[in-house]
């Protein structure tokens, strides 16, 4: 069984007993959180499709840490002209366990 969850503006493929990365959630760490835009439900080969979200059915979550990813690194430079500027930074992430799928 698995569902599509529109979690923080992005769509995710959720199973139960899975871990997500999501951008960083409100929720504290160790805190239960439900995720109500559910957009599809496949139980075993019965597709439930919503238009655009399926009623009643939620996504039920533990955010476990908060985290940082890895390093993104970010270089301009224009030939011939001596510019090069580098940059970069780390992306804030939650890490979610699923917990269960209410279709």
């Amino acid at each position: 069984m698995y569902a599509i969850v529109e979690i923080a503006g992005q769509q995710f493929k959720v199973e139960k007993d899975k871990y997500i990365y999501t951008h960083r959630l409100s929720g504290d760490e160790g805190s239960a959180i439900t995720f109500d835009k559910v957009m599809l439900v496949d139980n075993s080969g019965k597709i439930a499709l919503g238009v655009p979200t399926i009623k009643g059915a939620t996504v039920t979550g533990k955010v476990l840490e908060h985290l940082k990813g890895d390093k993104v690194i970010i270089f301009h430079k224009k030939r011939r002209k001596g510019y090069k500027k580098k940059n970069g930074h780390r992306q804030y992430l939650s890490k979610v366990l699923i917990e269960s799928i209410n279709a």
